[in-house]
């Protein structure tokens, strides 16, 4: 089958752009044949005034993939709207923001009546990582339900997203848990590795926790900050990841609890070579999240062998064993959160969690993913 995905593939940042690329490469190795229809320009700068894009890939990028979409050139997504009726069986649309919605709706537009299976034309899937977005505005709903009511079917990675989606759609909603793109796939670079014994906590190394990946308001980084100030006084974090925004409010609430000995902000995309230093640096993972759907980071902590302190959001919920390979405590729980990370380092809490920890499957999640999204798509 000629499968054309339509998205962010890398080397733009983020876990979604590694997803939609593994997901080709995957898709490839099925037998079908594969193009990925990318952005040669994601967003305007006022909107994302970094970088968006890696120095170097950190994975190896799909070899078929074409970037025919700019959001300052409505134009190109008719065009290939109109190309992909002749030279795609189905399309893989990957739904990001509804800043994307526009472009979305005229390529839609573009492949007319064929974007419906009834209709007996081209199936449509929108991969929804997130159906609305976490910090959302008036617009968000009706521009992802005019995108959702246009496709022929949605594919989401919980139960919850599955049910809002509904609510958006008469199209049929499939959920397919998510699949790790992580650093023991085969497309991805792989990153020198810790050196041995850098993952057993050490006599006289300091008990240190990792907040990892983009900062954003709905990840609870400040929930963390004042837990931290509650919890055991000699426990120092690392924050390595990229600002949504700046960094000042973060940098004044540290200050403020004074946390500064304490906390280390490694603001910036975090290189792929930089990964097994941070995490064999600490001795848990924590996501503070105050919402969310699914986190590639479980898995990554779990393959460099280390427990994860999470809320009860979404699918880390589900990902993280109480008491087996991390802690679950509330969202936007200060004083539960604390008390979790009095608990990590209480005599053989912290040991017997590393003991329990179980490295991700990536090639079973992927046989599972592909299934589902494949048989959304009318084949196997």
């Amino acid at each position: 089958m000629r499968i054309a995905v339509i998205g962010p593939t890398h080397p733009y940042k983020g876990g979604i752009a590694q997803h939609t690329t593994e997901l080709a490469h995957r898709l490839g190795a099925r037998g079908h044949q594969v193009v990925i229809e990318s952005w040669s320009d994601q967003y305007p700068a006022r909107l994302y005034p970094g970088v968006q894009r890696v120095a170097e890939p950190e994975m190896e990028p799909f070899g078929s993939t074409r970037y025919p979409l700019s959001w300052r050139r409505p134009d190109g997504w008719i065009r290939l709207g109109r190309r992909l009726r002749r030279e795609a069986d189905a399309v893989v649309l990957v739904v990001v923001t509804p800043i994307q919605a526009p472009a979305y709706l005229a390529i839609l537009a573009a492949l007319r009546g064929r974007a419906g299976r009834r209709a007996g034309g081209l199936p449509v899937l929108a991969l929804c990582h997130n159906v609305l977005p976490h910090e959302r505005r008036a617009v968000d709903e009706p521009l992802i339900r005019a995108v959702l009511r246009r496709v022929s079917g949605v594919l989401v990675h919980t139960p919850a997203q599955a049910e809002l989606a509904a609510t958006l759609t008469p199209a049929p909603v499939v959920v397919a848990e998510m699949a790790p793109h992580l650093w023991s796939s085969p497309t991805r670079r792989r990153p020198a590795p810790a050196e041995p014994g850098a993952l057993t906590t050490a006599g006289g190394r300091p008990r240190s926790l990792l907040f990892f990946g983009l900062v954003r308001p709905y990840k609870g980084l400040d929930v963390l900050l004042r837990a931290l100030a509650r919890g055991p006084a000699d426990v120092r974090l690392t924050v390595a990841g990229e600002f949504w925004g700046d960094a000042v409010q973060t940098t004044r609430l540290i200050a403020e609890l004074g946390l500064t000995d304490r906390v280390n902000v490694r603001a910036g995309y975090v290189d792929a070579a930089e990964v097994p230093g941070l995490f064999a640096a600490a001795d848990a993972l924590v996501l503070p999240y105050r919402a969310g759907t699914a986190s590639q980071n479980v898995d990554l902590a779990h393959l460099y062998g280390l427990p994860v302190i999470a809320t009860t959001v979404g699918t880390l919920a589900t990902a993280v064993r109480d008491g087996v390979d991390g802690l679950l405590v509330a969202p936007d729980d200060v004083d539960g959160l604390a008390a979790a990370l009095r608990r990590l380092y209480e005599p053989g809490v912290l040991a017997d969690l590393r003991a329990k920890v179980c490295p991700p499957d990536p090639q079973a999640a992927w046989g599972n993913y592909l299934d589902v999204a494949l048989g959304a798509l009318g084949s196997g």
